[in-house]
């Protein structure tokens, strides 16, 4: 609960690795939901420069337009609204672009809210009945940046990590950004070009291979030669 919170609601939701979806498995979900209900309600939203703000205000108010329409369309859609964080004002700040934490519950894939980046404090969460049925709703997705998974179970974070089509995964990690030594960047439409940033890849981005092939005098051998060359 306090990773998927953290996630979803730092930066209000406004970073590129911010978790938007949570797909909970099984018996999980009737388990989890009072507590992120409890939880979305209780975050301290101040001015950003407040060091004890969880969540300060979204970037400008045209992002403050775009979320709340969002919200009005996931209940459009017909998902359950558990938190309402729209309409949000902080006392001394009321023309700021403030919106509270929104939790969705019962959210399915056909919903634009779940297809789509809101790219503000918007958690949806989407019910399934096991893993095979979690990996495979995350596999079908046509973006795969980064995904997280939390159990205390190794084999299922080992098929986990071996099966899910997405470029940073994480293991009780909600946001799984790599140090940089490693390659940054997603899979499917999350990754525009060939090569991901940082690491090996963002080396060979920036480089040119040059490849010299040398011989000196007394190793070379009388006589033409008409096969290919080998490492002699």
């Amino acid at each position: 609960m306090d990773g998927l919170i953290g996630a979803a609601y730092g930066s209000a939701g406004e970073r590129c690795m911010a978790i938007s979806v949570a797909v909970l498995v099984g018996d999980v979900a009737d388990k989890i939901m009072p507590k992120l209900e409890a939880r979305a309600r209780e975050l301290v939203i101040r001015n950003g420069m407040d060091a004890a703000a969880e969540m300060g205000p979204v970037v400008t108010g045209q992002a403050l337009e775009r979320i709340e329409n969002y919200i009005a369309l996931g209940v459009e859609e017909g998902a359950k609204l558990v938190v309402d964080g729209r309409n949000y004002k902080v006392p001394g700040h009321e023309q700021g672009f403030f919106t509270g934490g929104t939790l969705f519950d019962n959210v399915t894939p056909d919903m634009r809210i779940y297809k789509e980046e809101i790219f503000g404090p918007v958690l949806s969460c989407v019910r399934v009945d096991d893993f095979a049925q979690a990996v495979k709703l995350v596999n079908d997705h046509e973006f795969g940046n980064g995904v997280a998974c939390y159990t205390r179970d190794g084999q299922v974070a080992r098929e986990f990590a071996r099966r899910i089509e997405v470029g940073m995964v994480g293991i009780n990690v909600p946001i799984p950004v790599p140090m940089a030594w490693h390659g940054f960047g997603g899979w499917k439409r999350s990754l525009f070009g060939d090569m991901h940033a940082y690491g090996e890849e963002g080396v060979r981005f920036y480089t040119r291979q040059k490849s010299v092939m040398q011989r000196w005098p007394d190793g070379v051998t009388r006589g033409a030669e008409f096969a290919m060359p080998t490492a002699k």
